[in-house]
């Protein structure tokens, strides 16, 4: 066998540099590109989804972080109440979103409860979206209107069990940790309980107060202001410890259920295929907001315990609640209304 020439190696081995050198710009070229698009963007107004009606704690966290996203970017931030089908509505919008960072969801734990309630969605809560981080932990609170005689939860469970009729419930739609909620509280207290879902807590308060529905199982955030007025009564917090907000409001765990430990978190996703460098930025960003003196303040105001984790760490923690639901919702038999 005839061994190639000398002139055949170097033709080789040019070929080979040539080969290798158009890789490395066209590398170069994509990391350009990808750095590029991150120093330009945000290139106009940034919509932040919520996917309920206004007035709610989804709502009232979206616009204090986009007030001041708003001042970090230099860009408008959009508030888009998009409520319905449980939250899943917004999400579903903001899944098929073009994923340049423009177009975000204020997300919830009830998206991870939705994911077992519903047989199809339009999108994978764990695949669709790129967590960007939790901007904070709400308590959940059993409030009553004032009309109701009980003024603990041991006395709405007594009087329940002795009534001819079920008590009704609002919740902030199928699937929603609210509606979690009441089915556990049904079931450990044996009280009857009939579901009533809405689109959001703005119109689920006005029902509540009106006497629409007997009871609720709400963030603090949007009851608040009315449990201080004298409008509606709390009778428990539905987390392992007191809310803050609330220190004088024993815990359903003290009202004698033992080991329930609920409450509701709230975070921001964009969709999947969001260049990393936009994700680490939104997260830089928010994360600072969150973590300052304004903003803390305006949490315990409303009665949040602000979070500002890593998108990983919300990433971890959205795939541990997606299991721990689905058990609960397998449990509990929830289906959507």
């Amino acid at each position: 066998m005839t061994a190639p020439s000398t002139h055949g190696r170097l033709a080789t081995r040019n070929t080979t540099r040539r080969t290798v050198l158009a890789l490395g710009i066209a590398g170069l070229c994509a990391l350009s590109g990808t750095s590029a698009l991150a120093q330009a963007w945000p290139a106009r107004p940034i919509t932040l989804v919520v996917p309920f009606a206004a007035g709610g704690t989804t709502d009232v966290l979206a616009r204090a972080l986009g007030d001041k996203l708003r001042q970090s970017l230099g860009q408008p931030v959009i508030i888009e109440n998009k409520p319905g089908a449980g939250a899943t509505l917004g999400a579903a919008g903001v899944a098929k979103a073009r994923p340049d960072g423009h177009t975000l969801l204020m997300g919830a734990v009830h998206h991870t409860i939705a994911t077992s309630v519903y047989k199809t969605l339009p999108y994978d809560f764990e695949k669709s979206f790129a967590p960007i981080t939790t901007v904070a932990l709400v308590p959940n609170v059993l409030t009553v209107n004032t009309s109701t005689p009980a003024k603990t939860a041991q006395e709405l469970i007594a009087s329940a069990k002795t009534s001819s009729g079920g008590l009704t419930y609002g919740s902030n739609g199928a699937g929603t940790l609210q509606h979690l909620i009441g089915t556990q509280f049904s079931a450990e207290t044996g009280v009857d309980l009939v579901h009533v879902p809405y689109k959001g807590s703005g119109p689920l308060v006005t029902d509540l107060m009106g006497g629409q529905v007997t009871m609720s199982f709400d963030t603090v955030t949007p009851v608040l202001p009315h449990i201080k007025a004298g409008k509606l009564r709390a009778l428990a917090v539905t987390t392992a410890k007191r809310s803050s907000a609330l220190p004088d409001v024993p815990t359903l765990e003290e009202s004698g259920l033992k080991g329930f430990d609920l409450g509701t978190w709230f975070g921001v996703l964009a969709p999947a295929g969001t260049p990393p460098e936009v994700v680490a930025r939104l997260n830089a960003e928010m994360v600072k907001i969150i973590q300052s003196p304004d903003f803390r303040k305006r949490m315990e105001e409303i009665g949040a315990e602000p979070i500002g984790n890593t998108s990983e760490q919300m990433r971890q923690q959205i795939a541990a609640d997606t299991t721990r639901f689905a058990r609960l919702v397998k449990e509990h038999q929830i289906k959507n209304d």
